[in-house]
């Protein structure tokens, strides 16, 4: 039986996305952020708005290249899906497990329910089901029927606000004060990682299971025509449905799908055909223990009272030569540099933590 490879540019892209995760998470002052790591006020797309977007792609992309050699080469594919579905669900419990340890330790008033580990978790379980289930044709055909009813279901809403858009009314219906924004006086709640965004993830996910099945199959030319073709999508889609990281609208989608693809292409050619050192591996191998391990630690800091004379204390100065947004950045930076050297020991001693 085929046994999937490791390909180095895929595990450098999922940490590369990961260590921008912790940098973008951990300003130090929200008040003050710098301004490349700030996301779009609502519509648009900026650097920052790239970054999950890109995990959830390397997501599908790694379980094309887990799954397809095994099914490929025979394997039932019942035991897969069972333990693509049992994978996903502990990082979905992971996910409650920290916000409820954040709502416990914070003593914040109300416990969200959703969030970014959960979005994954259910983005993880359905690209298995569908990897399992359907050939790659049925899969094209699963986002673009996902792609075209999702739209149209936004372009048919009454508003693309934040406030009257069908995501914010189905948060207020069903999540109420579990979602990440409830305001009491008004009942009205959102989620940036609401119910009916979770489709456009879906979509992002399974535009990077179809561009793993074409790198596992080494069709590196049909990767760039994905990649340049999706962005060239999303970029025509947005004049009628904008991008919009928070609503994650289908322009979105192959905007930011479609430069993965791109990055991808680029990060093979440079690291496994070319044989360039892969910046960001080790955070790859160590994804998901990297971001639970940060969030851990800033739920400490702001826990204990220690953020505010350490923000004050020993970044301060930078504040005074360069201003409040270099100081921010020296935080954020110096939030992640730590994590860079764990997981480096943590690989160089061959330690991975799977979840």
């Amino acid at each position: 039986m085929s046994t999937p490879r490791r390909i180095a540019s895929v595990d450098a892209l999922r940490g590369l996305a990961v260590a921008a995760m912790l940098l973008v998470n951990n300003p130090g002052d929200w008040g003050a952020v710098y301004a490349p790591l700030q996301h779009a006020t609502w519509h648009g797309c900026t650097p920052t708005d790239l970054i999950f977007p890109f995990f959830l792609f390397i997501v599908g992309v790694s379980t094309a290249l887990a799954l397809g050699p095994r099914l490929q080469a025979g394997a039932a594919p019942g035991p897969l899906r069972a333990a693509a579905v049992q994978r996903g669900l502990r990082i979905l419990a992971l996910g409650l497990v920290l916000h409820g340890l954040a709502w416990w330790w914070l003593a914040k008033p109300e416990f969200r329910l959703l969030g970014v580990l959960q979005r994954i978790g259910l983005c993880f379980i359905a690209v298995g089901l569908v990897a399992t289930l359907l050939r790659v044709r049925g899969q094209w055909l699963l986002l673009g029927l996902l792609l075209a009813g999702y739209g149209a279901l936004l372009q048919g809403s009454a508003s693309l606000d934040k406030l009257g858009s069908l995501q914010q009314r189905l948060d207020t219906a069903v999540l109420g004060r579990l979602a990440y924004e409830w305001h009491p006086q008004t009942g009205v709640a959102f989620d940036p990682e609401g119910l009916l965004s979770t489709l456009g993830a879906l979509a992002s996910t399974l535009l990077g299971l179809v561009c793993g099945e074409q790198l596992r199959r080494g069709r590196l030319p049909a990767l760039v025509l994905t990649g340049l073709g999706a962005a060239l999508a999303g970029w025509l889609w947005a004049a009628w449905l904008p991008w919009n990281k928070a609503l994650w609208t289908p322009s979105f989608v192959l905007w930011t799908g479609g430069l993965a693809a791109l990055a991808l292409a680029a990060a093979h050619v440079w690291v496994d055909v070319r044989g360039h050192r892969p910046w960001g591996r080790a955070f790859g191998l160590n994804a998901i223990g990297a971001y639970a391990g940060a969030w851990l630690a800033s739920v400490a800091l702001a826990a204990l009272g220690w953020m505010p004379s350490l923000y004050a204390g020993v970044f301060g100065p930078v504040g005074a030569w360069w201003g409040a947004q270099a100081q921010s950045l020296a935080f954020a930076l110096a939030f992640v540099a730590p994590w860079a050297l764990i997981v480096w020991a943590l690989d160089r001693r061959g330690w991975y933590w799977k979840i």
